[in-house]
């Protein structure tokens, strides 16, 4: 039997993963995804006011802070046909604009660049050569020989120690990376100044939402109220504005200086990276960033639409509504449906039933032909379907999004790559990389239009018409969609006597890390380790850990409880 090589837990991610791959000689022959925790937010939901699961559904994940409590208050806004105003719509794009951009950096510099930069290598770097590069990607002012050498004794102590620290849990020295020495260096000063710079661009959420993470949410509106006058702490007003407007330009400059440049700079050592990784070829985005109304898509800043087999000439329409389209299977997932393993469900008719005796960990090999995994298989008219920063990119880059064709034509001739480099697994974290500077451009946007309409004398930041549950229809069903820094995601509800009867959430990662379907069909994470994949090593699978990173795991959204006694499920192991 050919060997299976087992990662368990999958590192710098959020919650916990397991991926085995079946080899077939020094390639990856089949590939398995487990999201190893279970699911249960959804039957916490049944029975509450729709108005207050937000708060529930926020708690879903720590990472991705706001994008459930968009979601949830968007169902409960689409299920009773309430609008809110302008003015609120401009502050959840804002909101939801700083949740992408400090995301994005974080995931670049903090979980995803160290599969690609050596940290022991760049102490044999030379500082000066150090600055000449990086002065010669951008205007950054941190670029001095002295800085950079600052940078080495700090990384050297840590070596020294014997203690790595931030840099420990990695394959350093590894034949796969490919970056000089300098280049190395020059990486991980940037991923010590991302960590300062993070603590700056969260204070758009504590002044618009009161906190971060888990800032406030509201049905109908904005959490924050506009004043005109210095009250405080209260309400939103002309410093906390000022504040925001800073925070916006450090984060242009930042992306701009450094993260931009970074990117193309790594990406440039690495093109072999843009021939492997895509997996399944289909994309599906469900769109976000309203000029108007939640349900007006084209007044979207990223337009919903679906790619199928790479073909960007053709982009489908869909509905989340249409049961026929929008299903969930549970063939290989730890769950059960009343209707039997092979249905699929649509989400308004979704059941999470947790009653299942099967094996748990530790194990030494996931029983592949049977149940292998807590997350579901959500599928499209029955096709696997990715999502996240690619699928956008593709998707605006399809239907001529000016600054998105820019962008893309820029980096693919400036890496003289084609546009068939896109789908891969460095196409998909250059994709990640490009539409941050596109959402932390139009922040400054729409930060502009709402101090416009505050000087225009428009305070209004919530709708308060259908907040008297007596208001309600008896019964009322809605979705609210959003796009998650990783991804499509989308809350399904069924309201009945003004309580939550269903609740279902489709996130991101269980669209792309959800296990096999009835049709036997991959999901995308097991797709794109069956693309290409050569391992150097199989006990150092950094490989694996390259295409996984791409997509952003957040398994933490896709399964929800952990063990109620809070003992350790799993230790992280490579074995063969």
């Amino acid at each position: 039997m050919s060997e299976r090589i087992v990662v368990d837990p999958i590192t710098r991610i959020e919650g916990h993963l397991r991926i085995e791959a079946q080899m077939d000689g020094d390639k990856i022959g089949a590939a398995y995804s487990s999201g190893t925790m279970v699911r249960g937010i959804e039957n916490i939901l049944k029975g509450r006011d729709p108005r207050d699961a937000w708060a529930f559904t926020q708690r879903i994940c720590g990472v991705c802070t706001l994008v459930h409590g968009i979601a949830s208050v968007r169902a409960v806004e689409d299920a009773l046909n309430w609008e809110i105003p302008a003015n609120a719509q401009l502050i959840r794009n804002l909101m939801i604009g700083a949740q992408y951009v400090h995301d994005h950096v974080m995931h670049f510099y903090h979980l995803h660049a160290l599969d690609w930069v050596d940290v022991v290598s760049a102490l044999s770097a030379d500082p000066k050569a150090t600055s000449e590069l990086a002065q010669s990607l951008s205007s950054w002012p941190k670029s001095s020989p002295g800085y950079f050498a600052d940078i080495q004794k700090r990384v050297k102590s840590f070596v020294e120690s014997g203690q790595l620290g931030i840099f420990s849990n990695a394959y350093w020295g590894h034949p796969a990376y490919k970056l000089p020495a300098e280049a190395n260096l020059m990486a991980v000063a940037h991923y010590l100044e991302a960590l300062e710079w993070q603590r700056d661009v969260v204070k758009i959420h504590a002044i618009l939402g009161g906190k971060n993470p888990h800032p406030n949410f509201l049905v109908g509106g904005a959490p924050v109220a506009i004043s005109t006058e210095d009250t405080g702490n209260t309400a939103l007003n002309m410093d906390g504005l000022m504040t925001i407007k800073g925070v916006i330009e450090k984060m242009q400059t930042f992306v701009d200086q450094v993260y931009v440049p970074d990117t193309l700079a790594v990406a440039g050592f690495y093109k072999d990276w843009f021939a492997r990784g895509e997996g399944v070829g289909n994309f599906m985005v469900m769109g976000d960033f309203p000029a108007k109304g939640n349900n007006d898509v084209d007044s979207f800043l990223v337009p919903p639409g679906i790619i199928m087999n790479r073909d960007l000439s053709t982009i489908h329409d869909f509905d989340l509504n249409d049961s026929s389209q929008i299903r969930e299977y549970v063939a290989h997932s730890w769950y059960d449906y009343s209707g039997g393993k092979n249905e699929g469900l649509h989400p308004y008719d979704g059941e999470t039933n947790l009653n299942y005796s099967g094996p748990k960990p530790p194990y030494e090999h996931l029983d592949v032909e049977k149940s292998y995994s807590w997350l579901k298989s959500p599928r499209w008219k029955g096709n696997v379907m990715e999502v996240g920063p690619l699928a956008r990119v593709l998707v605006m880059y399809a239907k001529g999004h000016e600054q998105t064709v820019e962008l893309a034509n820029y980096a693919l001739k400036t890496l003289d790559a084609p546009l068939e480099a896109m789908f891969s697994t460095l196409g998909r974290t250059a994709a990640r990389t490009l539409e941050t500077k596109i959402f932390a451009d139009n922040m400054m946007d729409w930060y502009g239009s709402l101090v416009a309409n505050i000087k225009a004398g428009d305070l209004a930041t919530h709708n308060q018409k259908l907040w008297d549950p007596a208001d309600w229809p008896s019964e009322a069903r809605g979705v609210g969609f959003t796009e998650a820094p990783r991804g499509a995601l989308a809350h399904w509800i069924v309201i009945k006597d003004q309580k939550i009867d269903n609740y279902q959430a489709v996130v991101p990662s269980t669209w792309n890390a959800g296990p096999r379907d009835d049709k036997n069909q991959p999901g995308p994470y097991e797709a794109a380790l069956e693309d290409r994949h050569t391992m150097h090593d199989p006990k150092q699978p950094l490989e694996i850990l390259r295409t996984i990173h791409s997509f952003d795991p957040c398994i933490a959204c896709a399964v929800h409880v952990t063990d109620p006694d809070g003992d350790e499920l799993v230790q992280i192991q490579v074995t063969g």
